[in-house]
């Protein structure tokens, strides 16, 4: 691989600064001024090509540097450019291509490659590199690398504060820091691109290689450590502002790089002794250090102290003009915790993806005259997922001691007490009753009520129907579902149909949330003391939220195995449950079970739904596999580089298996 810009593509870039860069970043600055309050943040798009002989002449093209920085942020919205989104086990799409294609599933499909990777995220291809792969990594470190440079010289940007210049310092850093990081989840260690390569280096300096996966943990939390001392704990200008880097937003990303490294796929995995470098250093310390559950512990409860102090709490559904059970209002507090713009959860809103197309992909016919165009249900939450959540008791379905899930094919009618989640009289699997809140929240089904504003009074709420032939079935030629469970979670709450289609209230995509801090907090600590009081208290507040008691009480009350949680193995697994259900169709699951090294066991299972081509109960209710995954260890734990990278730049080594 080369990490540079090719000459000719610096001749090009020095020939569009002012064309391009000047103009567009002058019309983002313009939009953001004329935004409305509910649409206040930084969406920017900028040319992302610079030169750096006008670039930091004076403050405001400086700052145009500065948005181009931010537009290498990975799309996460966009299930193109989010590979954890259907490169694992919870959602699928139909794999025709006929409607969409999109290669992070022949991932989950297993027909990664070497040759032309798919997501190829290192050079920037086949959707690895964002929209267009216009936004390949390397290049946005090289332009956070450049940024920095030159903002740290007192005799660039005459203009500027000092204050201002060190924030906007702070900011690239955590930007860099980040677009390190997200490449190590997919490659492992990588090189550690510290300052920029001139273009006519030597070949040994163009060439760089792959430090040990520690040293570059080691770097990005000296960054984040350096930055969060000057970033503000909050945006004050939500004009113009939001969406920029806080410290909050560092603190929370050195816990989760942090945890990373702790976790068992990078701290002390022996099946990685060989991995080393083209000089034979070894590139994953297969030593096992609980002090990195330590560091870990540590930097998530900073994080959490630096959230709260700014003012983040778990949301809370306010209420509404309309008069709603508790449990449509618990619903609402679990789904408006992701989909509610700039609500109080939300440690991190990335403002250069917006949920938009993602609600179209998720959302369901609702009527006979709702379009399949407009509400496409594409993205098919697996039968793995709908048994992931828990029963009504707040435990595992097949660990329950008063529910019985084993046949899940057997119907059962809705009755009374039903009604909020299912409608009145419709017979639908018994794996769809007596569930926890977040399922309802979460998942749609045929006969699953589905709440939104415009449906006004609940005794006007809108309900699912999807078997083949009804309004929400799979038989659009394009646009249909394929697993039978349709995904609410991330459609907003203010989405509606008219006569000329269908309306989504977009949000800033949810990076982080305080839920996922205590969840890393809760599982770090219990992996340096085992269960405890403190461990207890953050899991029970995300289970409070969803109308659940506390792990203590539901283990003991409803639970074949009461002691699960008294002992650090059954927390573990608590835990590593909670964050699969909590952060569910988030962007989550997939690099958790990579680096808790159990994607062996599961992505090795089939993706099952139900037969969503049956027409009546009988048919529709029969368990159907969709595909049979299969996960190479350790091969697939890490992606494989190009063939074409380590042709050019002979210091590569290639990761393991491939």
């Amino acid at each position: 691989m080369e990490i540079r810009l090719e000459k000719n593509k610096i001749k090009s870039i020095s020939k569009k600064l002012k064309t391009r860069f000047n103009g567009l970043a002058l019309g983002m600055l313009s939009m953001l001024a004329l935004q409305s309050c509910e649409d206040n943040f930084l969406d920017v798009v900028p040319d992302n090509i610079a030169t750096i002989d006008q670039a930091f002449n004076l403050r405001n093209e400086a700052e145009k540097y500065l948005f181009t920085c931010y537009s290498y942020m990975p799309r996460s919205a966009d299930m193109h450019h989010n590979p954890a989104m259907l490169a694992g086990d919870e959602l699928w799409i139909p794999d025709q291509r006929q409607a969409y294609t999109v290669y992070s599933l022949d991932i989950a499909m297993g027909l990664q490659r070497v040759s032309n990777p798919y997501f190829n995220a290192w050079d920037g291809y086949y959707q690895g590199g964002g929209p267009n792969d216009s936004y390949p990594l390397f290049d946005g470190i090289r332009h956070c690398n450049i940024f920095i440079e030159n903002m740290q010289n007192p005799d660039q940007v005459p203009d500027i504060t000092a204050s201002e210049r060190e924030r906007w310092i702070a900011e690239v850093k955590v930007l860099k820091a980040y677009y390190h990081f997200y490449l190590m989840r997919m490659y492992g260690p990588i090189p550690i691109m510290r300052e920029n390569v001139a273009i006519d280096a030597p070949s040994e300096a163009l060439n760089v290689a792959r430090e040990p996966f520690d040293d570059g943990i080691d770097y990005i939390v000296s960054l984040l450590d350096e930055a969060a001392a000057v970033l503000p704990p909050v945006i004050t200008d939500i004009n113009t502002e939001l969406g920029r880097i806080t410290a909050p937003i560092a603190r929370g990303i050195k816990a989760k790089v942090l945890l990373t490294a702790a976790s068992p796929l990078y701290n002390g995995n022996t099946d990685l002794a060989s991995f080393v470098n083209a000089e034979g250093t070894p590139l994953i310390n297969t030593q096992y250090d609980e002090n990195k559950w330590q560091l870990a512990a540590d930097a998530a409860l900073e994080a959490i102290e630096a959230a709260e102090g700014a003012g983040n709490s778990l949301y809370e559904f306010p209420g509404s003009a309309f008069a709603l059970s508790d449990t449509t209002e618990t619903k609402l507090s679990i789904r408006n915790a992701v989909t509610e713009r700039w609500n109080s959860e939300i440690v991190w809103g990335n403002t250069q993806s917006r949920a938009t197309d993602i609600q179209r992909q998720s959302m369901s016919p609702l009527t006979a005259e709702h379009g399949h165009r407009d509400a496409e249900k594409v993205l098919s939450p697996t039968l793995e997922m709908a048994q992931m959540f828990y029963s009504s008791n707040g435990v595992p379905i097949n660990e329950d001691n008063t529910l019985d899930f084993t046949d899940i094919e057997e119907l059962r009618e809705a009755g009374q007490d039903d009604r909020f989640n299912i409608q009145l009289g419709y017979e639908t699997s018994i794996l769809n009753f007596n569930r926890e809140p977040r399922f309802y929240a979460d998942l749609g089904f045929d006969g699953s009520i589905w709440y939104k504003y415009d449906a006004g009074s609940e005794d006007t709420r809108f309900h699912i129907e999807g078997k083949y032939t009804d309004y929400a079935g799979s038989n659009h030629a394009f646009y249909f579902n394929v697993t039978g469970y349709y995904l609410k979670k991330l459609v907003n709450w203010n989405q509606s149909f008219s006569s000329s289609g269908a309306t989504y209230r977009s949000y800033a995509w949810p990076e982080m949330r305080l839920a996922d801090l205590y969840l890393m907090y809760a599982e770090a600590l219990n992996e340096v003391s085992g269960p405890s009081a403190t461990v207890y208290d953050y899991l029970d507040r995300i289970r409070t939220r969803a109308g659940l008691e506390g792990v203590q009480e539901s283990w003991q009350n409803y639970s074949v195995n009461p002691e699960k949680p008294n002992t650090q193995t059954g927390l573990r697994e608590i835990i590593h449950r909670e964050r699969n259900i909590e952060l569910a169709f988030e962007g989550h699951r997939y690099w958790d079970l990579l680096r808790w090294k159990t994607a062996v066991q599961e992505l090795n299972e089939p993706i099952l739904g139900w037969n969503v081509y049956g027409d009546d109960d009988i048919s529709y209710y029969q368990v159907t596999t969709l595909f049979q995954q299969r996960f190479v260890a350790p091969r697939d734990y890490f992606w494989p580089m190009a063939e074409n990278a380590l042709l050019q730049n002979s210091n590569l080594v290639q990761n393991p298996g491939w």
